[in-house]
């Protein structure tokens, strides 16, 4: 095998505070994984800034100006985390051999990525960064993020347990990925639905080292419908099987009023039926929430918009879109 080319794939949003700390960090990490001979040379670092709204795209530039191992990708405007991620290892994916995407915080534990490329010399096509442990994280964050996992795959969405988007894969990997048309995308489960040869990768997640998390509880749950959403129809199944349980209970319940009917033993109430008619009028939004949901995502899908546009590269590669 020879000597793969790495790519580091780095979506940033409004990361003027972290990015000029973390930066110097990949670069010392891809130097190393070039010394030991592990990468070649042309191995790089690729921020990809997502419509930042600071200093974040000029700090790309200047790394990129200040060593040859920095690369920048500039999209047209902001079109979120999972977009920005998929738009810098598409445009990465002819470039290189293999590809690492991470975040730009810091948190996510670089050294693992040695343990990601002795995986792909060992005949690997994806290796996921999985968290071994939650130690950082308070009660609610540690419970909530769990709790996040498992819904998914409850609800049909396989996933990797406490894997984020922190994952080495070889470009024949993403060449078959780019098969992927989808506009609602979910990369966590549906890199996994791709297949080839897989392993996982342990290691501790740090404190972010500057700036404020873009991923509060409101985008996690928000990231959690859609990934849902977008690979199950679980939900959908849900609704259909207690749809029929209502159906079998009222029915029943029919069967009982017309006796006590016959019988002469009823009594008006209207508290009940107020009860009865809340509840089910209740329940009848929620599922035609949830049925709009997968609705709207096929209005979204028939659209075939570009999933993301890119304005500019520092290699002056030509602006292009997917």
């Amino acid at each position: 095998m020879n000597t793969p080319v790495l790519y580091i794939v780095i979506p940033c949003y409004n990361e003027q505070e972290v990015l000029p700390v973390t930066s110097g960090m990949f670069l010392e990490k891809i130097n190393s994984l070039i010394a030991k001979g592990r990468v070649a040379p042309e191995s790089r670092v690729v921020f990809v800034n997502d419509g930042s709204k600071d200093n974040t795209w000029n700090i790309i530039q200047e790394l990129a100006n200040s060593d040859e191992h920095f690369e920048g990708v500039c999209l047209s405007r902001n079109r979120g985390h999972q977009n920005a991620l998929l738009g810098g290892l598409m445009t990465v994916k002819d470039r290189c051999d293999i590809t690492i995407s991470i975040d730009c915080d810091g948190q996510d534990d670089i050294n693992a990525m040695d343990a990601m490329v002795d995986a792909y010399w060992d005949g690997c096509e994806v290796v996921y960064g999985v968290r071994s442990k939650r130690d950082t994280d308070t009660f609610f964050k540690r419970f909530t993020a769990e709790g996040f996992y498992k819904l998914m795959n409850w609800m049909g969405a396989q996933v990797v347990f406490n894997h984020a988007d922190y994952r080495l894969m070889s470009s024949r990997v993403l060449n078959e990925f780019a098969n992927f048309k989808e506009v609602n995308i979910f990369l966590r489960g549906m890199v996994p639905l791709v297949g080839f040869k897989s392993t996982s990768v342990y290691y501790e997640r740090a404190e972010r080292i500057a700036g404020e998390s873009h991923y509060p509880l409101k985008k996690m749950l928000a990231l959690a419908f859609d990934g849902i959403t977008s690979l199950s129809v679980k939900p959908i199944r849900l609704i259909t099987g207690f749809g029929a349980l209502i159906s079998v209970i009222s029915f029943v319940g029919v069967i009982w009023a017309v006796v006590e009917a016959i019988l002469g033993s009823t009594v008006a109430g209207w508290a009940s039926t107020t009860s009865i008619v809340c509840f089910m009028g209740g329940i009848q939004l929620l599922c035609l929430g949830v049925i709009g949901e997968y609705i709207g995502k096929i209005y979204l899908e028939t659209k075939q918009r570009p999933r993301y546009i890119i304005e500019k590269c520092t290699w002056n590669r030509e602006n292009s879109q997917k």
